[in-house]
């Protein structure tokens, strides 16, 4: 895992895309050693506010020396990011977390799930996986996102490189329903996911993959605080004793935020 630095990030540009998502490219050097699934802190600048806002990954171009953050404003500090234009700097620490595991897809059928805000840090997991070649190369690349309704932010973007299918929980587009619901009805085929999203739905997906006889790698950054391992604000169970705590957890941040759902205890 590549060491985490902590600097100042340029802002090369800033959009909302959705409602209460905003969307940002950073120009920092930390993006020639990002997996994908990892994600990086983000310090506001009220210095009464200490630690760091995690942000997942959406993508990163090498090229430019750049990552992009898709992010929903929830509070005081991401409220503050949205005001960033191009131009400004802004202290980020990563990159962060384990990323997924995406040399585990090689020859299989791979299918990449997000859920609301996890749908982000799937955008370069499928564009890794799409870029894999020779014995490295995934069998098959699918996308199920879930969305609230027809929004669906980001869900076009993820056609280059994944055969792509959607639910909305109000049937405003794709299938009327969940995530699994549409892996279901679409009859999608899959023998490893890489899943992000709210807590339901990563339980949903543990009980299907294991349903179905699929291996499942889940990100829980959605339940992350301070993202360094700092608040204990992010265990989760675990069916193993964690060495350092003697007992059956594990930090997202630091020991996540991607898992073998086999070794969750949700």
């Amino acid at each position: 895992m590549a060491h985490k630095v902590k600097k100042a990030a340029k802002v090369l540009s800033q959009r909302q895309i959705a409602e209460g998502i905003f969307d940002m490219w950073l120009e920092t050097t930390i993006a020639g050693d990002v997996k994908p699934g990892q994600f990086v802190g983000v310090y506001p600048v009220n210095k009464s506010t200490l630690l760091p806002r995690p942000i997942s990954i959406c993508e990163v171009d090498k090229e430019r020396s750049a990552i992009r953050l898709v992010y929903r404003v929830v509070g005081s500090g991401t409220a503050e990011f949205a005001l960033y234009e191009p131009g400004d700097f802004i202290m980020i620490l990563g990159p962060l977390g384990n990323g997924f595991p995406i040399e585990k897809a090689a020859g299989k059928n791979v299918v990449v799930i997000g859920g609301g805000i996890g749908v982000p840090p799937l955008l370069e997991t499928a564009k890794r996986l799409s870029m894999e070649t020779g014995d490295n190369k995934p069998d098959s690349v699918s996308g199920v996102m879930g969305y609230r309704n027809s929004d669906g932010f980001l869900f076009d973007e993820f056609k280059e490189y994944a055969q792509m299918h959607m639910a909305t929980e109000d049937g405003s587009a794709g299938v009327k329903g969940n995530v699994i619901d549409a892996m279901r009805q679409d009859q999608v085929k899959c023998d490893v996911i890489f899943a992000c999203g709210p807590m339901p739905m990563l339980r949903g997906i543990k009980a299907y993959a294991e349903e179905i006889g699929a291996k499942a790698y889940l990100s829980l950054e959605e339940r992350m605080a301070c993202g360094v391992g700092a608040c204990l604000g992010c265990i989760t169970k675990t069916k193993e004793i964690d060495h350092h705590s003697k007992v059956h957890n594990a930090r997202i941040c630091t020991d996540g935020p991607v898992f073998d759902a086999d070794d969750l205890d949700m």
